[in-house]
């Protein structure tokens, strides 16, 4: 049986390996354009009813795929005029044949080619593009986001990285992005997400065995059916006993993080607290179990197989010593917000347990100053580096895994960010784990999770509505 690779992403570079290898089965690159071009025109004509369209076509095959769509619109009686970069003659292979099908002139680029347009189509770079926009095709882009009308960019807003999402000098805002196969990482990540507007899909006739072939190790996140349901037969130990570092004075992000992990499904969780912090712990949520006893009695239980240390921590020696030595031990270990700060320029151990690391931006500079690149390339360095799971926070969260696996997720919305927002995810990531999750399908399932939390909690979300969003998301789960 075929495995399922929809949600798998494809680098610019496997994307062109796929075509290669399909064309080397049998079916032609100029089947393929055609079938790219009509994906396109079908996508427009179901969106829009015919109007005064203006078709950017760049020299190469998204040119190619332009003159498609050309012909298949005027075809359906559309006015459509072709603004092309560069000579005509000098065209070659399949974008050639296809501009040779196209029986009417063409113009060159300039601002004044699109200012009567009413869909204007970008099918100049794709995602191929390596090198800064500038000089006449920013300033014909320039001029078609100007037009206040319906952009559809071909594979890929003109501008945008197709593997990392930055913008190349400067980049098109498209109203929907027309992609082929499978979606490259440059379409989630950001500012690429947002520049791609609404994301279709089409199928060009790539078989799903050429994907199988290349077997990319990065996918949208999308691990729904990782959760661990609880047994019929089962009781609380069998879910796991995880552990939280308490906060001696930042409680509540402690707290946070113990409720959304019992939510989750975690069987117990103990707060491991010292000093007056003990008590704040013990006059709060009942189902917490609370304990002052030396962190290494508490986990000489062998039941207790999950440390969460880092949530409301602090900053000071005696806790950066206890946050290594936690390194040093065989539970499953997540780290997280200030438990991460203090571990700069850390020489990591292998560890017998699961190790994941939560942090966001601010937190991966300073534990991993020297890894440069797309925030993918980054994740995953630091990944290969440290041995852990890195979680990589922010709106296009990053989960990697030591052996190259990775995904991008998509869920969420801005009201995330907001205090105790990471302890939430923290939290649940925590109870995942306690129930035998490693800690990459923790983190994904985890951020999932907590996007989905946001997505149905609306306007208005704060860090203690997660807990209580949790359920209702994971009933949308069941089958």
């Amino acid at each position: 049986m075929a495995k399922n690779t929809k949600n798998h992403l494809l680098s610019v570079a496997q994307m062109y390996e796929a075509d290669q290898r399909t064309i080397e089965s049998g079916i032609s690159g100029i089947r393929l354009m055609e079938a790219a071009g009509s994906a396109i025109a079908r996508e427009i004509t179901t969106r829009w009813s015919p109007r005064k369209t203006v078709i950017l076509c760049g020299p190469g095959n998204n040119g190619g795929d332009g003159f498609v769509v050309a012909r298949l619109l005027h075809r359906k009686g559309w006015y459509v005029r072709i603004l092309l970069l560069g000579e005509r003659d000098n065209l070659k292979g399949d974008a050639k044949t296809n501009a040779d099908r196209w029986p009417f002139e063409t113009q060159p680029f300039s601002p004044d080619g699109v200012q009567d347009a009413d869909l204007i189509i970008d099918a100049v770079f794709g995602a191929g593009l390596v090198r800064d926009v500038d000089g006449i095709v920013a300033l014909t882009l320039n001029a078609a986001q100007q037009q206040d009308v319906p952009i559809v960019a071909v594979d890929m807003p003109s501008g945008v990285h197709g593997d990392s999402g930055q913008i190349l000098g400067m980049a098109i805002q498209a109203d929907v992005t027309i992609t082929f196969c499978r979606a490259k990482t440059g379409h989630y990540l950001l500012p690429g997400r947002t520049m791609c507007g609404e994301l279709v899909i089409a199928d060009i006739g790539i078989p799903d065995p050429v994907i199988e072939q290349i077997a990319p190790k990065i996918r949208k996140n999308s691990p729904a059916d990782l959760f661990p349901w609880p047994k019929t037969e089962g009781h609380k130990f069998n879910r796991g006993h995880g552990v939280i570092v308490g906060g001696q004075q930042m409680t509540g992000a402690t707290r946070l993080a113990a409720l959304c992990a019992r939510r989750v499904g975690a069987g117990l969780i103990t707060i491991a607290a010292r000093g007056t912090a003990y008590m704040v712990y013990r006059k709060c949520e009942p189902g917490n179990l609370v304990s002052n006893d030396d962190l290494n009695e508490i986990l000489a239980d062998p039941r207790k197989n999950t440390v969460l240390i880092g949530p409301g921590l602090g900053i000071g020696d005696g806790r950066k010593a206890l946050v290594k030595d936690l390194l040093n031990t065989d539970k499953n270990l997540i780290l997280d917000a200030d438990a991460l700060t203090m571990l700069a320029e850390y020489n990591w151990p292998n560890r017998a347990g699961e190790t994941l690391l939560t942090p966001h931006e601010g937190e991966f500079k300073r534990l991993f100053p020297d890894i440069k690149g797309s925030k993918l390339e980054r994740a995953r360095q630091a990944a290969q580096q440290s041995k852990t799971t890195v979680l990589l926070k922010g709106p296009d969260t990053v989960i990697a895994a030591p052996d190259g696996r990775c995904a991008i997720n998509t869920t969420g919305t801005p009201w995330l960010a907001t205090a105790g927002s990471g302890d939430s995810l923290a939290g649940i990531c925590l109870g995942l784990i306690c129930q035998g999750l490693n800690s990459y399908d923790a983190a994904c399932l985890g951020t999932w999770l907590h996007g989905k939390c946001a997505e149905i909690g609306g306007a208005g979300l704060i860090s203690e509505d997660i807990s209580a969003l949790l359920p209702q998301v994971l009933k949308t789960l069941q089958k």
